[in-house]
């Protein structure tokens, strides 16, 4: 009897330990995604310290009129926008995973990143202009394009029960399609449109805009919210379909819904910023690895990973060749793809 009445409570303690360590580490993460953030904006050729980056913010008449305008107009922008972007592409990525339940899966799987490409280097080639900005003119071609191949990928998925198969095919015939219309332009392409088209699909944060941010800011605010109100049918998703649709859960919808989420923000990162690899990839394994598969944590533990490896790699494109910001997209692969493998050499044999 002593046993049986001690068990409970025991669970109970457990349970709460297992809670506070989840949390002490999303803390953690949270606080090195800070760090990296500010490493970012204090990095560059001109000189600004710690100090007063954190005096400009708050009162930027302590700054002379060189550093404000480099902090406010420069470094801000694309700090800001890389921990928007890295938000939007691990949790998109930790969404796309849990939905196709597929460990390799990210935001770009389904050809979102190959449709954007397409759509910018059409603005660029073919001149499409619908909006008087040229930037802003190249980030709508790009999101509109993204958004009519997810929605093939919705239409197509429905008739065929939207199953995870279907839309990992799907995504898989679309990719090449859009790579090979993409060659097509950029063979046809004019020598200083065709630099314009690489530099563009490399990935840049130097086209950060306070405009660019708060578009990104107004969709995390719709989607999160959303994916948060889907946690627990995410959660029961990773016990496999019929064992969800046991629970009452009507998977269809639910992948659809988590589709078009995903499709959103990843294509809102890529029409500001270009194609970014590998942190919808790497920044959920991470959170996995520290907080397991239960969406309350997962989550938010993805986002934290994807803000800090982002603006990580931002500081380090800074850095490596002084006065010269290297395209991110390049040094998230070079660094992306060693610790990927690292995660997959040293990770236990889990379900996936």
């Amino acid at each position: 009897m002593a046993i049986a009445s001690e068990t409970p409570s025991s669970l109970v303690r457990t349970h709460r330990a297992v809670v506070r360590r989840r949390w002490t580490l999303i803390g953690l993460l949270i606080a090195t995604a800070t760090i990296a953030f500010i490493v970012s904006t204090v990095v560059g050729p001109i000189d600004i310290g710690f100090m007063q980056v954190i005096h400009g913010v708050f009162d930027p008449s302590a700054l002379s009129e060189t550093q404000r305008t480099v902090l406010w107009k420069l470094r801000l922008p694309m700090s800001v926008m890389a921990v928007l972007i890295g938000v939007s592409l691990s949790a998109a990525g930790a969404q796309m995973q849990t939905i196709l339940n597929n460990p390799l899966a990210e935001p770009f799987t389904l050809g979102i990143s190959a449709a954007a490409a397409l759509g910018g280097a059409s603005a660029i080639v073919l001149g499409w202009s619908f909006l008087p900005l040229p930037q802003l003119n190249l980030a709508f071609v790009a999101w509109v394009s993204a958004i009519a191949a997810t929605s093939l990928i919705v239409f197509f998925s429905v008739l065929r029960g939207a199953s995870s198969e279907t839309m990992i095919l799907l995504g898989i015939g679309l990719v090449f399609m859009f790579q090979a219309m993409l060659a097509l332009l950029q063979y046809k392409a004019s020598t200083e449109a065709l630099q314009q088209i690489v530099f563009w699909t490399m990935g840049s944060l130097t086209r950060a805009t306070w405009l660019g941010n708060i578009v990104l800011a107004g969709v995390l605010l719709i989607a999160l919210p959303w994916m948060w109100v889907l946690s627990w049918k995410l959660t029961a998703l990773r016990l496999g379909d019929e064992r969800a649709r046991a629970m009452g859960i009507n998977v269809a919808r639910v992948r659809i819904t988590v589709l078009i989420l995903v499709s959103v923000l990843a294509a809102t990162a890529v029409a500001f910023a270009g194609v970014i690899g590998f942190i919808g990839l790497v920044g959920p394994h991470i959170a996995r690895l520290l907080v397991g598969e239960d969406q309350r944590y997962f989550l938010p533990a993805s986002m934290a990973a994807g803000a800090g490896i982002l603006c990580a790699a931002h500081a380090l494109s800074l850095v490596i060749v002084p006065g010269i910001a290297i395209p991110i997209g390049i040094i998230t692969a070079l660094v992306g793809v060693p610790f990927f493998f690292l995660i997959i050499m040293t990770r236990k044999r889990t379900q996936w």
